[in-house]
């Protein structure tokens, strides 16, 4: 019974992907999008550095789940406040005074700030309120600025994650792993 079950989810399953966006599917089964990402890195003899506010770490977490990581990932700095975002990943104070931490002004500067510091070829960058307090009309619990950054571009996004903190952690790293993916995948 489980097989007939398996080869039905199949079967519909190759149905549906000519209606999905090309890039929202990364892989099938029990492929992880960190394992995959770290092989794509691997390929491209690419390493990675990271950036992190309101993850906390949990993006490096993924990507040092992943056995031989140290192939491709530099480090991590979590710039928790706004002096760390100053002075270790060179981030405009006057970004953060005009636009708030949470921006993608920030963002972008933590994303490249990281990339250049660690002498990585990408990086990603995270900022956001993961609540479940600090949010306003503006920018509500769950608003997460996330950034990716390659020595050609710095492509950043702003999410709207919800008012769940555990779940606004996870959101944010792995659209913060598939962000990546897809710049990887289409950097020549």
């Amino acid at each position: 019974e489980k097989a007939s079950v398996e080869a039905l989810v199949d079967q519909e399953m190759k149905r549906l992907i000519p209606f999905i966006p090309q890039g929202h599917i990364y892989g099938y089964g029990n492929e992880q999008l960190e394992i995959l990402l770290g092989k794509l890195l691997k390929e491209k003899s690419a390493s990675l550095a990271l950036a992190e506010s309101c993850t906390g770490g949990a993006i490096a977490q993924l990507i040092t789940s992943v056995p031989g990581s140290s192939a491709y990932f530099k480090g991590s700095v979590v710039a928790y406040s706004n002096e760390i975002k100053q002075e270790i990943l060179g981030v405009d104070p006057d970004n953060i005074e005009k636009h708030g931490a949470v921006s993608r002004e920030v963002v972008e500067q933590m994303a490249e700030g990281a990339r250049k510091r660690f002498g990585a070829d990408y990086s990603i960058a995270t900022s956001g309120i993961a609540g479940p307090d600090g949010g306003s009309k503006e920018k509500p619990v769950g608003c997460t600025w996330i950034a990716v950054s390659s020595a050609v571009s710095t492509v950043s996004e702003r999410y709207l994650l919800g008012d769940h903190r555990g779940r606004n952690i996870t959101k944010a790293s792995l659209t913060g792993l598939n962000m990546l993916r897809k710049l990887v995948i289409n950097t020549k």
